[in-house]
């Protein structure tokens, strides 16, 4: 197929998936030299205000890949060991028979069978992943609380565990990812925030990426509508949102074009060392909060493309805003999208999430996007 942009034709996906139903909807594709922009529909419902594609956006888990990035500089430096049990480090963390079992590449993969804190933290979540039982009364008790990490990992590592240590499929747990701010923070003696901010963002010269410190987005942005398998109807705004109930495992703010210049240089080996990109590209089957099976690796997940072939990246969501980034292999192929709203399917009586015309045509936007044919979503 060929590898050139065609605008009209991207444009359309993208107001395809605007008419499904989702607000605002905004990416950028690059594909050699040649890059395109685009946006579809509002990023405010009262007034009208149109999305751009330069907008700030909270993009959830894709924090998880610079954060990662951030854990393997330390490892190049000597002064983390990815087999190292992370009870070496965090022994009050993750004490006993357990902190000595997970080591730290079980943490960056998600193998380790720690459970993920969210349920046990929201109480309106706490029947999750049961979705007809649980409620969005949560998310407006806590758009300004101040969550403290440790005890959030204490909630984890308390839950009943969701697999053996290093053995696969792994189970998807921020858990994880907030133990490795910690341990970040216990080796450099700085804040998880300030180092992934110096080594990663700095480092790849992101200008429009940060990782807050309050609930605001600055600059150019959308609302962000939450509508919870439907039970937030209309969708309600969750952009101004305390984001320390996640911390630098998905509170990332940044932009599409950023996006795809993090991964660009990432698979370039400009953030970590090839040597360590080999590491990070070694997957092992992780179940997602969906409960969907993904090739996941250090960070980074492996999904294949048809008519295109393998992609790098990360997807993420969080309260009213979602984002994906894929590059290919070769890097000759990136798309990054955004969208303004999240968990639009309803619940069929059954409790699961029924098929949305928004799936349809995301999935055919990100086929248009990164140049495959029609096929399974890469998402």
């Amino acid at each position: 197929m060929s590898n050139s942009l065609d605008p009209d034709e991207l444009q359309a996906a993208l107001e395809a998936v605007h008419r499904a139903g989702v607000p605002g909807v905004f990416a950028e594709a690059r594909a050699g030299e040649q890059i395109w922009r685009g946006a579809a529909g509002v990023a405010d419902l009262a007034t009208g205000r149109p999305v751009t594609a330069d907008m700030r956006h909270r993009v959830g888990s894709i924090t998880k890949t610079f954060t990662a990035a951030a854990v393997l500089q330390l490892v190049e430096a000597g002064e983390i060991g990815l087999d190292t049990p992370i009870g070496h480090y965090l022994p009050q963390l993750v004490p006993g028979e357990r902190g000595a079992a997970i080591t730290v590449e079980m943490l960056i993969n998600h193998t380790s069978g720690l459970a993920e804190y969210l349920p046990h933290a929201y109480p309106s979540l706490s029947a999750f992943p049961d979705l007809a039982r649980t409620t969005p009364e949560s998310l407006d008790d806590n758009r300004f609380s101040k969550f403290n990490w440790d005890e959030l990992i204490e909630l984890g590592v308390a839950a009943p565990a969701v697999g053996v240590p290093g053995k696969p499929p792994g189970v998807y747990s921020n858990t994880n990812y907030l133990l490795l701010c910690r341990l970040m923070e216990s080796v450099t003696a700085t804040s998880a925030e300030k180092f992934i901010t110096r080594n990663v963002i700095e480092r790849a010269g992101l200008r429009d990426t940060e990782l807050p410190t309050g609930p605001e987005i600055d600059g150019p942005h959308s609302h962000h509508y939450e509508s919870w398998f439907g039970m937030i109807d209309p969708p309600r705004d969750y952009s101004v949102y305390d984001m320390s109930w996640v911390g630098p495992s998905a509170s990332l703010i940044s932009t599409v074009a950023d996006l795809n210049r993090f991964f660009d240089l990432l698979l370039a080996g400009e953030i970590i060392s090839r040597a360590m990109l080999e590491r990070m590209q070694r997957t092992v089957a992780v179940i997602s909060f969906e409960g969907k099976t993904v090739d996941y690796g250090l960070g980074l997940h492996r999904m294949e493309v048809p008519g295109r072939g393998t992609f790098w990246g990360h997807d993420g969501s969080v309260w009213g805003g979602g984002a994906i980034s894929l590059t290919s292999a070769d890097r000759t192929r990136q798309a990054s999208v955004a969208l303004n709203l999240q968990r639009w399917n309803t619940l069929a009586p059954s409790g699961r999430p029924q098929p949305h015309a928004i799936d349809d045509a995301f999935a055919a936007l990100l086929r248009t996007l990164t140049g495959g044919r029609p096929g399974p979503s890469p998402r």
